[in-house]
């Protein structure tokens, strides 16, 4: 899968992605892709996107049909992701099912969001969580949340604690590997960050 790393500290935000794909026990390194960013730019929001390869090219499409897409807040991540949900479906041709209790159709994405109101956490059912300080997602975000744990209160940047979650998710993850790809903003102090 992945490993992707949030982090919010000293008036910065950051987000970072390591850039291996795999396809079941095959790696595919970036040497030989052209394209490894797992980072996809939504007006001034990066997205960082865990499983199916196909999940970037396709929010790409869908980012471009669903047209203004707000990210500023928990409450306007999970408008936006609503919206999307149905382009998705009608768009993309996504299979929204995932097991028969389900209490909502699934979009199948676990998206991490980095921009100057802050870092945020969208999980299938479009699920949104804010946070504080960092979070991490993909098969290496248990080495990656330990990495930034033990590293947050060190003299280092949002995007230094970011890299080093990705950097252990690297070290331990099957599914990770490098490069890493990072971005780094200041945090709007007027949208309430």
């Amino acid at each position: 899968m992945t490993t992707l790393a949030v982090a919010r500290k000293d008036g910065f935000v950051a987000i970072a992605a390591d850039s291996q794909t795999t396809f079941g026990d095959m790696r595919l390194s970036s040497a030989y892709k052209r394209d490894h960013d797992k980072l996809l730019q939504v007006g001034e929001s990066w997205i960082g996107v865990c499983g199916s390869s196909a999940h970037h090219l396709v929010l790409i499409s869908a980012f471009q049909e669903l047209g203004e897409a707000d990210l500023s807040s928990r409450e306007a991540v999970f408008d936006t992701f609503r919206r999307l949900h149905p382009v998705l479906k009608e768009h993309a041709y996504l299979n929204p099912k995932e097991d028969d209790d389900d209490p909502y159709e699934s979009s199948q994405l676990s998206c991490l969001i980095a921009n100057a109101s802050g870092i945020y956490a969208v999980y299938s059912y479009r699920e949104v969580f804010a946070f504080d300080r960092f979070w991490a997602a993909g098969s290496g975000r248990a080495y990656a949340l330990g990495a930034m744990y033990a590293a947050y209160n060190a003299q280092v940047s949002a995007e230094e604690i970011a890299k080093l979650g990705v950097r252990a998710g690297m070290e331990f993850d099957t599914a990770s590997g490098g490069p890493i790809v990072s971005y780094a903003m200041a945090l709007d102090v007027n949208i309430g960050a």
